[in-house]
């Protein structure tokens, strides 16, 4: 009689489960369309005011057995669970998301391949200064076997009194200099009317971390073919950075690379402070190459190197350094520029690491 009544109870009580099980999957739907409704008005999921009258709710028509304090805590678990649901959901209609596109994209620059598993290098100077200068530098990109060359034409700097590069004319010298020598030119962009000039001289728009929510510069960069690298901002979280590439995604542009360069903390000893975490995050979380800039993350010659390997280490698609002949005159960021020598015994401890594979040409005798 004992053992029919257990078992008739069971029964009973695995019903209630099921009646659970479906009354907590019903409730999702609705919590799912709510997310929905909120995302289309520009609402935050997260409403604490509303969590609030729930559970006031809860606590007024709390009958027993259970204590209101346990009813509340594994009403608040659901609440977490349909708000992590609306989110999930919010990142698989994102283009940038992993779960939109399982397999890694991969940009072509110049007959390179970025995202395809081999590691690069983007190296030049801060500022262009002339075509010494950046010849200089490419000459040097290019026995190393790099070849990517950066350089500022258009430079926003924190005050107004700093050199604020050469503009087009910084463009022509990139351009010149990296034909010459066989270069990609990446090179940053910061007003959305100058895209339609840049696209001429530039192989990689470069939108920096000033400018990551400049909304109207992403969309500009969108509506063309040509290779968005975009910085994360100085106080970005990675959700608002991945919501800035998919700016430029939305606009019909599907060659974007993400790149890492340090976020602003109350740390003193380094420029920036180096996110390194953001890169597997990335990965895991878009299907976008990834840089890291270790130049800007730092502030200092003396970490780049480390910060490099750390970066390739950890599944970087590539690093990002400034090399200028003479750093103690540069017209910008001179600190943290490598000269020649210095770019030369980088490349080459990098090699050593087993890190990074150089691109030189073995040339036979």
């Amino acid at each position: 009689m004992g053992n029919e009544q257990l078992e008739e109870l069971r029964k009973e009580l695995d019903e209630v489960n099921l009646q659970l099980v479906k009354l907590i999957n019903e409730r999702a739907k609705l919590a799912k369309e709510i997310g929905r409704v909120k995302s289309a008005q520009g609402l935050n999921r997260f409403d604490p005011v509303r969590e609030r009258k729930m559970l006031d709710m809860i606590s007024e028509n709390n009958q027993g057995p259970f204590e209101t304090s346990t009813l509340q805590h594994i009403f608040k678990q659901i609440f977490k669970a349909s708000l992590e649901l609306q989110e999930d959901d919010h990142r698989k209609a994102l283009l940038v998301s992993r779960k939109k596109q399982a397999d890694d994209t991969v940009v072509e620059i110049n007959g390179e391949r970025v995202g395809d598993g081999q590691q690069r290098l983007i190296a030049g100077p801060c500022s262009v200064e002339s075509y010494e200068q950046v010849d200089a530098v490419a000459a040097a990109l290019k026995n190393q076997g790099v070849k990517f060359l950066r350089g500022g034409a258009f430079k926003p700097r924190t005050s107004p009194y700093d050199f604020q590069g050469l503009g087009e004319e910084g463009l022509k010298i990139l351009r010149d200099v990296a034909d010459k020598h066989g270069l990609a030119v990446i090179s940053e962009i910061v007003n959305p009317g100058d895209i339609p000039m840049a696209v001429n001289y530039v192989d990689v728009i470069q939108i920096g971390a000033r400018n990551m929510q400049n909304f109207e510069l992403l969309k500009a960069a969108g509506s063309v073919d040509t290779p968005v690298l975009l910085k994360r901002g100085l106080s970005a979280t990675i959700e608002e950075f991945m919501n800035a590439a998919e700016y430029i995604l939305s606009k019909g542009n599907k060659n974007v690379m993400l790149c890492e360069r340090g976020i602003r903390t109350y740390e003193k000893a380094t420029r920036n402070t180096l996110d390194i975490s953001a890169v597997p995050i990335l990965k895991q979380e878009t299907h976008l190459p990834v840089f890291v800039d270790v130049t800007h993350s730092t502030g200092r010659r003396d970490l780049l190197l480390p910060t490099a390997k750390a970066a390739l280490a950890i599944g970087a698609d590539g690093v990002m350094a400034e090399v200028h002949p003479d750093p103690a005159v540069a017209l910008s960021d001179s600190a943290q520029q490598m000269d020649i020598d210095e770019f030369n015994d980088f490349m080459a401890k990098l090699e050593e690491s087993g890190l990074y594979k150089s691109q030189k040409k073995v040339v036979k005798g």
